[in-house]
């Protein structure tokens, strides 16, 4: 077990829950609760899922030239995103390779919110912040909560002053929940209509503990790292670095869409992002397997006596009954149908690709109005 160097505020109600708790970007994360992962998972699908997600990272981008340095920092265009407003952004490296993802909020004028992972956006971000007019701020007093389901905006709806059925996907509003300071953002990991909740150390167990009291008889109950994994996977939602790291483009990881294409500002890794677009050499990819549970992560994909890619991140579905995984392709084989083994090191079996995303293929529940 790593040791952690941050910690969640909610550590101490996770261990009453039976939580195991281990390191995840530097923060102690629930791994997995004394329940089953299946409940967890159809209950994102069926109900709501409460989800400590405080291990992201949450960085304010201050000053008169705060939206410049996002700007340069990732691939969307920040000058498109307006106040209240936020986008899901690739960070490169130099050579165009990627390097992490986040979400960048726009909060108010000369004030924006990048909140990322396990990959280099903080180095990438004091970089391109050197010279500028802007203040950097780390915070981790500020705690990331997600209620993840179909039934998350009724449950959150009636204890809060804002509209929250009007808030579209990828806004944010400050607001209270609960009578407790918070923004309340229409983002999250699953695949499914929710939302995330963003407060204060001193105020998110106090949300935490409502959500999940005025939640339980709609079935609501706290989730894990096991519980975000399986749901991820079957809406083929990336985790770096394990789907994808600095060896792949954007293209290639099939997030293009993440690229403003027309976006006239500069950004790292820009000239050669754009040239490496129609070269792709591998693709991340989906297969579903002929077997009755999970594949190995790291399975080697063979084709015609070849490998030809491996296992990113796998589940045996409850929701779908097959078990899925996301896999690093030859760009050739990246077509539905293609028939091929999976080699692993304790299963191995036939499997067929499949398009992405497995489940909600036109992403329809989480955007819906």
């Amino acid at each position: 077990m790593t040791t952690s160097t941050r910690h969640t505020a909610l550590e101490e109600r996770h261990r009453a829950l039976g939580a195991e708790i281990d390191d995840w970007n530097g923060m102690g994360m629930v791994m997995e609760y004394h329940q089953d992962v299946n409940d967890e998972h159809l209950a994102v699908r069926n109900a709501a899922c409460l989800l400590d997600v405080s291990g992201l990272k949450k960085v304010h981008i201050l000053g008169r030239d705060a939206l410049t340095v996002a700007d340069h920092l990732i691939t969307r265009d920040m000058t498109e995103i307006p106040a209240g407003r936020s986008v899901y952004a690739i960070i490169l490296n130099e050579d165009g390779g990627f390097t992490d993802d986040c979400i960048m909020f726009n909060l108010a004028p000369n004030h924006l919110l990048l909140v990322h992972g396990s990959g280099t956006a903080m180095e990438r971000l004091e970089e391109s912040a050197r010279g500028k007019d802007v203040s950097i701020l780390f915070d981790d007093d500020l705690h990331d909560i997600s209620l993840q389901g179909p039934k998350s905006l009724e449950i959150l709806a009636e204890n809060t002053p804002m509209d929250l059925s009007a808030l579209k996907y990828f806004s944010q509003e400050s607001t209270t929940l609960f009578g407790r300071d918070c923004l309340i953002s229409r983002t999250g990991f699953s695949g499914e209509r929710g939302y995330e909740i963003f407060a204060k150390a001193k105020d998110v167990g106090f949300i935490w503990d409502n959500i999940l009291e005025h939640g339980q008889s709609g079935g609501v109950i706290p989730g894990s790292f096991a519980c975000i994994d399986a749901v991820r996977v079957e809406a083929a939602l990336l985790f770096y670095p394990f789907d994808m790291d600095e060896t792949l483009t954007p293209w290639e990881t099939g997030l293009g869409f993440a690229v403003s294409k027309s976006k006239q500002g500069d950004y790292r890794g820009k000239k050669p992002c754009l040239e490496s677009r129609g070269k792709e050499k591998v693709m991340v990819y989906g297969i579903v397997a002929e077997s009755d549970s999970a594949v190995d992560a790291d399975a080697e994909l063979i084709y015609e006596d070849r490998k030809v890619g491996r296992v990113t991140a796998s589940n045996y579905s409850p929701v779908l009954s097959q078990s899925v995984a996301l896999v690093q392709i030859e760009s050739a084989l990246a077509v539905p149908g293609t028939r091929l083994q999976v080699k692993g090191t304790t299963i191995s079996c036939e499997a067929v690709t499949h398009s992405l995303p497995f489940y909600d293929p036109r992403k329809a529940k989480r955007e819906q109005s």
